[in-house]
């Protein structure tokens, strides 16, 4: 048993290594962990969209700052013009006096001998005066124009500067959120996204569930006008392209950038921001909304979306996914507004 012992115990040594165990494979998050994921993405995104109006409106008054300064040094312009021939008129006027001796024409009337020289130069001499005096009247009005306009042109240049940073503000931080928001997806599995994905539209389901179950669909029996009709066949023309923050087509939209455009392919300019949507855009009941008419989301007015009628709207979601259709309450409504008025 010894020798047996003694043996066998150097081969144990040299026996083959074990086979390497493979990686730890993660162990899959939990629905309610995906469930956190989902809120804190959502956030970010909805962060995201703030800052995409703000970034859009501060674009928006720049593009107009922009045209009022262009039209500003137009105005610029043409005053020189003016004054530059005015003040050839007055050294005309100037020249003249200065050739006839330098002795004012009431001078030279009063010691005429010749009676109808005397009416003849009375009559010119009057019109002389006031001609003269329109002329400075003019001058100076002209002087006025283009100080007012060159102090109007340097507060617009401020007003341009301020947007400009604004824009770049919001840019910064836009891309921030959205990295965040991506960063946060990237870390998930292939099937944990899959579940992420199917949680969202589970959520999304709920919302709608219990907004039509609150009997907010009973009263809502409004017909498409023939612009309304135009800006949804534009809009659900728009399914499947991407949401991009800031885009307004033609190949990518964000929501504001889908119901400006959809509303104008119907002949109807409104706001560029659903923001502004929903200060500037007379309101309706929910009761009274029809097909065309947009409801704005969230208590910041954040979103927007097109009602189809039948309880949905077509929008563009959030960065990472397409204009779809989605229920009209699978979101927290602030309310609704009629681009006709």
């Amino acid at each position: 048993m010894c020798a047996a012992v003694v043996v066998t115990a150097p081969g144990a040594a040299y026996a083959s290594p074990s086979p390497p165990s493979s990686p730890a494979r993660p162990t899959p998050r939990s629905d309610s962990a995906l469930e956190q994921v989902r809120k804190d993405i959502e956030k970010l995104y909805h962060d995201a969209g703030v800052a995409t109006d703000a970034y859009n409106a501060a674009e928006e008054k720049a593009d107009e700052q922009s045209e009022r300064i262009v039209k500003l040094a137009k105005d610029i312009t043409e005053g020189q013009e003016r004054l530059r021939k005015l003040k050839a008129r007055a050294g005309a006027a100037a020249r003249a006096q200065y050739r006839g001796g330098g002795m004012p024409g009431e001078a030279r009337l009063m010691l005429s001998d010749d009676p109808r020289q005397f009416l003849d130069g009375a009559g010119r001499l009057r019109q002389g005066e006031k001609a003269t005096k329109g002329m400075l009247t003019e001058l100076a009005r002209t002087q006025e124009d283009l100080r007012i306009y060159a102090k109007d042109a340097t507060a617009r240049w401020k007003k341009l500067e301020a947007n400009r940073k604004a824009k770049a503000a919001s840019k910064k931080k836009i891309k921030k959120k959205i990295a965040d928001a991506e960063k946060l997806e990237s870390r998930l599995e292939k099937k944990e996204r899959e579940r992420l994905r199917e949680l969202e539209e589970a959520a999304a389901r709920k919302k709608q569930s219990a907004w039509v179950g609150s009997g907010a669909l009973k009263d809502i029996r409004g017909k498409a006008t023939a612009r309304g009709a135009k800006a949804v066949e534009f809009a659900t023309a728009q399914i499947g392209k991407p949401y991009v923050w800031g885009a307004e087509g033609p190949d990518s939209y964000d929501c504001s950038g889908l119901t400006s455009k959809a509303w104008a392919a119907a002949g109807r300019g409104i706001p560029r921001t659903s923001q502004e949507q929903w200060k500037q855009l007379p309101h309706v009941d929910i009761k009274n909304m029809r097909p065309g008419d947009l409801i704005i989301y969230h208590t910041d007015a954040s979103h927007v979306g097109i009602y189809l009628g039948a309880g949905t709207i077509v929008h563009a979601p959030r960065p990472g996914r397409d204009v779809t259709i989605a229920g009209a309450g699978s979101m927290q409504i602030l309310g609704v507004v009629r681009p006709e008025g």
